[in-house]
């Protein structure tokens, strides 16, 4: 479990112009996570447009990121949806699973089920995986909020759940999971912006968007704030968070690409039904870098 404190990142799938899968970006990427100080990479969350990808681009892309990284970070692999059996089967094919260290299950979108019925989810989830899971939280996406009391009921109840990543934007439901977590249990900030608070609370990290751009200073940030220097963990905290504004004001991953085509990882191109960014938006994270 300690192998996700810290910084892990929700690293892109980058395109080419014809809206390939863009491998040699992909590449870039990794490495400059690796060489910038990220403690652990998520393949194919939500970020990597993982809706827009066939079964087997999916394949290729994690195949892709296990032999760049070759054992040097601990891999999370996104495995989730709103279709209970067939994630199940999912964790059930042979091989799906080769190279990574844990899954990250996105709670149920569209749906909207009942407390009872996330539970139900996760405990299935949790008898068929062989690897340790991260639970994702993330009201604004889903559609429905899983409250601290059936994350702790989950983490209580099956050993294999190992962690949250907590994105509901409610500082006051992340301070009920951080007072009563069993011990052990990782609760991971989803969102950018209270990140380096949730930390200072008490939690375990982040898994990020930014920080697969701002490497260093975002990596080094979250590192201070579970080391106990929040004066210098907050004095970076101040000088990002205009990015964070930046990346999101016309959605993810429009954002994040745009800034990561700036410093010369990957180009910019998303799928339909996303856009890129504004060339008004791409102005701004260009004026931000250059004051870094």
């Amino acid at each position: 479990m300690q192998s996700f404190r810290g910084t892990g990142v929700a690293l892109i799938t980058p395109f080419n112009e014809d809206l390939s899968i863009d491998f040699d970006g992909l590449t870039r990427l990794i490495e400059h996570n690796i060489a910038q100080g990220t403690d652990y990479l998520v393949a194919l969350g939500t970020t990597a447009e993982s809706a827009t990808l066939s079964l087997e681009e999916k394949k290729q892309v994690k195949q892709h990121v296990v032999s760049v990284n070759n054992g040097r970070l601990p891999l999370v692999l996104g495995l989730g949806g709103n279709n209970t059996a067939a994630i199940i089967t999912e964790l059930k094919t042979e091989g799906i699973l080769e190279g990574f260290d844990a899954i990250l299950s996105v709670s149920p979108y569209y749906n909207r089920p009942t407390q009872e019925g996330i539970y139900a989810h996760y405990k299935a989830i949790s008898e068929a995986s062989p690897l340790p899971i991260i639970m994702y939280n993330v009201p604004s996406r889903t559609g429905s909020n899983m409250e601290a009391s059936t994350t702790l009921r989950l983490a209580k109840d099956f050993e294999n759940i190992i962690a949250i990543k907590e994105a509901a934007g409610d500082m006051t439901q992340a301070l009920r999971l951080l007072k009563d977590r069993p011990e052990g249990f990782l609760v991971i900030s989803g969102d950018d912006m209270l990140a380096l608070p949730m930390v200072s609370a008490g939690g375990d990290g982040v898994i990020s968007v930014i920080g697969q751009g701002l490497v260093t200073s975002f990596s080094s940030m979250i590192r201070n704030g579970l080391e106990g220097a929040f004066a210098k963990a907050y004095q970076a905290h101040y000088q990002i968070m205009p990015s964070i504004d930046l990346i999101f004001e016309e959605g993810n991953p429009a954002g994040i690409k745009s800034l990561l085509t700036q410093i010369n990882i990957c180009q910019d191109h998303v799928r339909l039904p996303l856009v890129k960014a504004s060339e008004d938006l791409k102005q701004r994270i260009g004026v931000y870098l250059k004051t870094l």
